[in-house]
Parts: structure tokens; C-alpha cells; sequence
């Protein structure tokens, strides 16, 4: 082993004595574990409709899309859910990219850049961050849903250059939900632009399932709705809802959208058919709130400490990362995966088991996950 490779061992080394060492597991369903870390919050991944609509795609068009958007790559289903999604997200027109993470990268690096100024909630998504960081603007952290710590770092910004407010709508570790209201209103008063990133409400939230923007009533306050095909529509991809004129600029300008493959055509087909059954049949969102009710209910006369929220993510914070790892063992060997979530991905101090609830959950399936959670609470 070389110097190289030596200081690749250490730092790996150094992971696992600190407990935050990770490993991938080969997951799937069967009748011996129940999975409660999925993000496929409405079960639509495995609807047959959802999987019908991506074979025919497939027969209609092939597997691959064969190039960029920009060169042989662009389907007319691509444009049909660009349209669709931009419906929606009542926006103008929408860019799809080939995954969220990508999306919130190649449009805060396209659309921020060096005397402008970003101002970013301290729980965001990764994503979110690495886009503030290749955009060269200044990024300004406030305090996690912290309206009055944000309007006063809005309130000391240079006058000079575009401001951008951008938050997930719902927090993908916590839970919680963005207060938009809020933001939208100090957006207006201080002359800034609001972007948020839906990954985790769009399906669940608002009356159509369009996300927290339509939940609070607010989509004219935020400018930029970005989202992902792969939570609640159960496929893959992400995409941005703007103006015409933002979204011109961005299949222009974002690196990202320019030199990708465009995504095929089997994902686009599946996630057609999954927004129409999330817009015409609201059972889906209503049926996966009342699993996560039942199961914040319950996982709370257990005796754990959970981060408030009413959507279908529930953070069960143990605390310590090696404990909330030996709490994610116990789970697996009552039949239950739920893998602890541990630092950088959250705070020190705050590792836990993060419970995300789906609309094909079963109240049987739920039952035996809080007898796990009770079993791990008694050996542990």
C-alpha cells in the first residue's frame, strides 16, 4: 500500500471509531423485513398503472434517450411533463434535469454567481449547499425556519446584486415543514427571490399535491419550485418550475441540463402516469398522513423523543451516532430497516432513526414496527 492510498485507510479508519463509518446494503421487500426508510412516500413506484405507462414508453421509444436535451435527446414526452409539471407548480414552463440533486446544482451555480448574495436555511439539502458553493456567490446561513434571524441578515446584505432565498419546503431529515408565508413576505420586502426545494412535499402537500407553496397559498411568492421525480412520483430525475424567461436561461446556462443524457424515455412515461394518479386521486396522500400520524402516536407513548412535524418523515432522535446505530440493529433483527441517520448529515448530537411512512404501509406492518421500536427500547 502506497502513501496514497495509506491516507485513504485513515481517513476511513477514523470514520469508524467515530461510529459514522457507511456501507451500502443490497434492500428488498419481502416477507421477512419491512422497510419504513423508503422515500417512496404513495407506493407509486410498484403500481402497476405507473409500470404499465413506463413499458409502453418503452416500446414506443426504446430504453435510452440517445443524447442531450440539446442535441438528440429531446422526446416529445420530455416536453408533455415539463408541461405538466409547470401546470402544476402553477409556473410558466418547467427544465427537467436527470436528478434532483442535479437540479438544485445546476440552477443555484447558473442563475447566483460572484456580488450576489444567496441566503440559505442552515438544515438544506446537500444539493442545495454544493449549488451555493460552485455558484461563487455569498452565501449567508440563517438559523433553521428562523424568520427573524433571516430578515436580519437580509436586512445587513450589500445592496449590490440579485438575492436568493432558497429552502427545502420539507426537511428531509427533520421533517418539518418551511414557514413560506414568511419567507415569501421578507422575499417582497427586501427585493429577493424565492426558491424552495420540494423533494419531499410534492405529492403530499396541498390540495392537489403540488407541495407547500400551494399548501400555504403562496406560489406567486416563490419564484423557483424545484422538485424530484424519485419520492412521491416514484422515479427518477428532478426539475425546476419557473418563468419562461428563467427557464430559457437555464437550458442555456446550467451545466448541468447542457451536458447530460437526457432521461429515458420508460421515466418519463412512469412519471406521467404518476402525477395524474397523485392529482385525481387524493386517497394516496390522505391515507400515507394518517400511517405517519399513527406511527408519530405511537413511536411517542414508547417513550421517544421525536422532532415535531405532521408529514410522513419522522425523526426519532437517540442522540449518539454508535447508540442510534445499535437502535437501527436491534430494528433489522425484529424485521424492521430503518438505518440510523448520523453526522455529517445531521448535527452532532442529534443521530437518529429516521421513519418515513408510505400509503401501502399496512396498520399490521405499522404494528410490528412499534413492537420493534419497543423491543430496541428495552434492549438498549
Amino acid at each position: 500500500m502506497d502513501e496514497f492510498e495509506a491516507s485513504l485507510c485513515l481517513a476511513l479508519e477514523t470514520k469508524k471509531e467515530k461510529g459514522l463509518l457507511r456501507h451500502m446494503r443490497t434492500v428488498e421487500e419481502n416477507n421477512e423485513i419491512n422497510i419504513f426508510s423508503s422515500n417512496n412516500y404513495l407506493g407509486l413506484a410498484r403500481d402497476e398503472r405507473v409500470r404499465q405507462a413506463a413499458i409502453q414508453a418503452i416500446e414506443a421509444y426504446g430504453t435510452g434517450s440517445g443524447g442531450s436535451r440539446l442535441t438528440t435527446g429531446n422526446l416529445s414526452l420530455h416536453e408533455r411533463l415539463e408541461s405538466v409539471l409547470a401546470a402544476w407548480k402553477g409556473k410558466e414552463d418547467a427544465i427537467l434535469f436527470s436528478s434532483g440533486y442535479l437540479a438544485n446544482l445546476g440552477t443555484i451555480s447558473a442563475l447566483m454567481m460572484s456580488g450576489d448574495t444567496i441566503f440559505s436555511d442552515e438544515l438544506n439539502h446537500a444539493s442545495i449547499i454544493d449549488g451555493c458553493r460552485m455558484s461563487r456567490a455569498r452565501t449567508v446561513i440563517y438559523r433553521h425556519a428562523d424568520m427573524r434571524d433571516l430578515e436580519l441578515k437580509l436586512c445587513n446584505a450589500a445592496p449590490e446584486g440579485k438575492k436568493l432565498i432558497v429552502t427545502d419546503g420539507v426537511f428531509s431529515m427533520d421533517g418539518n415543514i418551511a414557514p413560506l408565508p414568511e419567507i415569501t413576505q421578507l422575499a417582497s420586502v427586501y427585493g429577493a427571490w424565492v426558491m424552495v426545494d420540494d423533494a419531499h412535499a410534492t405529492g403530499i402537500l396541498g390540495e392537489t399535491g403540488a407541495g407547500t407553496a400551494e399548501y400555504f397559498g403562496v406560489s406567486d411568492g416563490v419564484h423557483l419550485a424545484m422538485g424530484t421525480l424519485s419520492k412521491s412520483i416514484g422515479t427518477e430525475g428532478g426539475y425546476v418550475a419557473a418563468s419562461a424567461n428563467v427557464i430559457q436561461y437555464l437550458r442555456n446556462y446550467a451545466r448541468p441540463f447542457i451536458f447530460q443524457t437526457s432521461l429515458s424515455p420508460g421515466v418519463i412515461g412512469a412519471a406521467l402516469k404518476a402525477v395524474e394518479i397523485i392529482q385525481t386521486e387524493p386517497v394516496y396522500r390522505q391515507r400515507v398522513m394518517a400511517n405517519a400520524e399513527y406511527m408519530r402516536t405511537g413511536l411517542r407513548k414508547l417513550g421517544y423523543r421525536l422532532i415535531e412535524g405532521t408529514t410522513p418523515i419522522l425523526a426519532v432522535v437517540i442522540g449518539e451516532a454508535k447508540r442510534a446505530v445499535e437502535v437501527s440493529r436491534c430494528l433489522e433483527g425484529h424485521g424492521v430497516f430503518a438505518p440510523a441517520i448520523r453526522p455529517p448529515t445531521v448535527p452532532e448530537g442529534t443521530s437518529r432513526i429516521r421513519v418515513t411512512l408510505s400509503a401501502v404501509h399496512t396498520r399490521d406492518e405499522m404494528d410490528r414496527a412499534l413492537a420493534a421500536f419497543a423491543a430496541a427500547s428495552n434492549e438498549i
